[in-house]
Formats: structure tokens, C-alpha cells, sequence
């Protein structure tokens, strides 16, 4: 069992702001035209909160991402991380901000292909001072925690497109973030396999964990506890949501769907093992 305070949430007790956006817009130039992608966003993110950022393409949700994970700065307006302004931080400060503070997970597992899962989780480590086997501690437990401690020591070509965005979790996690930045997780799994990773964050933000999510899917914010939906640059409904849905209970579901004649006997099995490592990450919650 892993214990409450080995994993990657231990900075997520109390109801403090995580993210505070203050007016924040920005303007970008493509040769004499001037594209206003966010126009005045003021937006607070609480700890504990798993917040979908929803909108069609060009609307800012992705401007915002950016911003919000310190890979560009604001024209205006003030951005707090965990009550400290970073929106004019020098870059050599916003650096640390971004590798200390804030965890990334993409839409492209970007995972090292001759590394495996326990090298890779590690990898974020490597210049934080600890030594080797402090390192690969932390690693092994998060990827406990997410469902993969028997899979270890398999390269990303060995693991399934939902085993290998668990490892990008666990990597992003390894680091103790104060907040977690899913830029379009499930966009390149089949629907089945976007519940698993959908049950995988449900059950890191019931630990505490506070989870800003990129999508463009209803479907997929469904399973946010708040959905904040954006529109040329602002933001035009924002609404905490009384009942969202289970990905867990989906996942499930969808995996009785599967069990037909068409279904191998090779991929039952599989089948068989990831639902024990997806529901032994989700009882460690």
C-alpha cells in the first residue's frame, strides 16, 4: 500500500489557491497582424479542484496552458502560482517555477524509447540532488501509484498507449507538483483506453491532487468536477459541475462490451491485467 505521504500530493492538504489569472491577456504578432488569442481571463484555480478547459480551436484554451504552465509569459495582466506572481519572474526563476511546482502530461506520451518506465519516471530527478536510490524510490512509487508496478522495467515499445500515458503521469508526478497540466491526455487512445487514464487522474485528484485539463471533448470533461469553456479569448461559461461521471464505473463498462467471441484469448489476458493494475492505482486513492 502506498502511504499518504510517499505520494506526489502531499503539498494538496487545504482549499488555497493553486492558480490565480488577473485580467490576463495576450497578443501575438504574425507579421503586421496582431492576434489577440486571450483577452482579459481572470480565472482561480483551488487545490483539489479538477477543472476541463473546453473550447474549439483558436478559442485561447491553449494560449492559456502555456501560461498557466510558465512556457510563455502574459502581455498583461498578473498570474499567481500557489499565491507567489510569476508573470514577471526573470526566465532562470520561471524555469525552476515550471520544473518544481507544475507536472506535464501531453497528448504525445513523449517518453524516451530505449529507456524504461522506471528510467523514464526517473529522468525529471536527475538534478534535483538526490541520489540514486532515492530516485528510483520515488519512481517505483509513482508508478504504483498509477497502476504499473509490474511494469516497470518494460520499454515504452512493450506497453500498451494507456500503459505508456500512465508512465508520462507518473513522471509528471515525481517531482511533487503543486499542480498537474493535462494538455489533451486521451487525444491519440481509443475511447476505451481514455477511461483508463480518465479513471487513473479521478483517482489522483481524490488523493488531492489539483488537475487542469486541456480538451475539446465534451465527452471528456464530463468526468471534470468543473468545466470552463472558452470563446475567442474569453471565457464564456464556467460551472461546477453536481454530478460528474465515473470513469471508473465507464471503464468497467466498457471492458464487459469487449468480452466477445471476436476477443482473443491473448487479449482477454491483457485485458485481465490491466484492469488489476488500473484498479490496484485507483484503491491506493
Amino acid at each position: 500500500m502506498v502511504q499518504q505521504d510517499e505520494v506526489a500530493v502531499a503539498d494538496q492538504t487545504g482549499r488555497g489557491l493553486v492558480v490565480e489569472l488577473q485580467d490576463l491577456t495576450k497578443t501575438y504578432k504574425l507579421g503586421q497582424t496582431r492576434v489577440r488569442a486571450l483577452r482579459g481571463v481572470s480565472l482561480e484555480v483551488r487545490r483539489g479542484e479538477f477543472v476541463a478547459i473546453m473550447g474549439p480551436s483558436g478559442s485561447g484554451k491553449s494560449t492559456l496552458m502555456n501560461l498557466v504552465g510558465c512556457l510563455d509569459r502574459p502581455t498583461s495582466g498578473e498570474y499567481r502560482l500557489t499565491g507567489r506572481t510569476v508573470s514577471r519572474m526573470p526566465a532562470d526563476e520561471l524555469a525552476d517555477i515550471r520544473n518544481q511546482k507544475i507536472g506535464f502530461v501531453f497528448q504525445g506520451f513523449n517518453l524516451l524509447a530505449r529507456a524504461t518506465a522506471l528510467k523514464n519516471v526517473v529522468m525529471p530527478l536527475m538534478y534535483a540532488g538526490l541520489s540514486r536510490g532515492e530516485q528510483e524510490r520515488r519512481a517505483r512509487k509513482m508508478l504504483q501509484l498509477v497502476g504499473l508496478g509490474a511494469r516497470m522495467n518494460h520499454k515504452p515499445a512493450e506497453l500498451s498507449g494507456g500503459q505508456q500515458q500512465r508512465v508520462a503521469i507518473a513522471r509528471a508526478l515525481v517531482n511533487n507538483p503543486s499542480l498537474l497540466l493535462a494538455d489533451e491526455p486521451t487525444g491519440n487512445l481509443d475511447s476505451h483506453t481514455s477511461l483508463e487514464i480518465l479513471t487513473v487522474l479521478q483517482a489522483l485528484n481524490q488523493r488531492g491532487l489539483t488537475i487542469m485539463l486541456v480538451t475539446h471533448e465534451a465527452d471528456i470533461a464530463a468526468y471534470a468536477k468543473r468545466q470552463v469553456v472558452f470563446r475567442d479569448g474569453r471565457i464564456v461559461r464556467d460551472e461546477v459541475m453536481a454530478a460528474p461521471r465515473s470513469a471508473q464505473a465507464d471503464w468497467l463498462a466498457s471492458r464487459q462490451t469487449r468480452q466477445t467471441p471476436q476477443v482473443t484469448q491473448v487479449e482477454r489476458a491483457e485485458e485481465s491485467e490491466e484492469s488489476k493494475g488500473i484498479e490496484e492505482g485507483s484503491s491506493h486513492a
